[in-house]
């Protein structure tokens, strides 16, 4: 492939309807690959800078996607708190496919200083990440596009409600196997997300409860001190 066809490609895929909701998730996860890996402490810094590409991407991104709104309801808040108590209430009933390598967690108060401001800045930015970066960028990936990809390849065309019983499977492993450390909650998470986009036809609900639990989680984690969750 020559240069000149290169660029031509480069062109069309950012003009189509499959790079806002690709684009996002593939500069996310090539951030998250670097946490950790560019010096002692970079596994902080890293997630910052994750955090704040990602919001950019967020903004950038939400006018060319009329799914990417949030919206409220009694059931979003039902399964947001739902897959929270799972995610917590699993731990350590199941094998995991991965586990974190010794003193690679995510511990800020034992890094920086119980109570330093540095600490206290980096759990913010880690809650605030995980429940207004994260739900948006995910949901749209999997439910939006790889479901109603796994669907019909004109996923467009796929309503929110369709239901399609690979698609479903198939997405809700990805999603699983994408959380190794906790494989089998995520799978049950991925099934319950999908299941009220299904149901209320639209994907901000899926949103609103897949920030819910994050944020959720990150209460939890902070209040507890189970950093192992991070």
């Amino acid at each position: 492939m020559t240069t000149g066809q290169l660029i031509v490609l480069c062109k069309r895929f950012h003009g189509s309807p499959e790079y806002a909701r690709l684009a996002p998730m593939l500069v996310f996860v090539g951030l998250t690959a670097l946490q950790g890996h560019l010096g002692k402490g970079s596994e902080y810094w890293g997630y910052l800078l994750k955090t704040v590409v990602g919001a950019w991407m967020v903004w950038k991104m939400r006018p060319r996607l009329e799914e990417m709104r949030w919206k409220v309801s009694w059931e979003a808040a039902a399964v947001g708190v739902a897959v929270f108590a799972l995610w917590v209430g699993l731990d350590g009933h199941y094998p995991r496919l991965a586990r974190l390598q010794a003193g690679a967690g995510w511990n800020p108060p034992l890094h920086f200083g119980q109570g330093s401001a540095m600490a206290w800045l980096y759990i913010v930015v880690r809650v605030a990440g995980s429940a207004l970066v994260v739900p948006p960028i995910e949901e749209v990936f999997y439910r939006s596009f790889l479901y109603r990809y796994l669907a019909n390849a004109r996923f467009q065309a796929v309503p929110f409600n369709q239901f399609h019983a690979r698609a479903f499977v198939v997405t809700a492993l990805l999603f699983g196997l994408a959380h190794p450390e906790r494989w089998l909650a995520a799978i049950l998470c991925g099934l319950a997300y999908q299941g009220l986009a299904l149901r209320k036809n639209r994907l901000g609900d899926a949103i609103t409860a897949h920030a819910a639990t994050n944020a959720l989680l990150g209460t939890w984690v902070v209040c507890k001190g189970q950093w192992h969750y991070w």
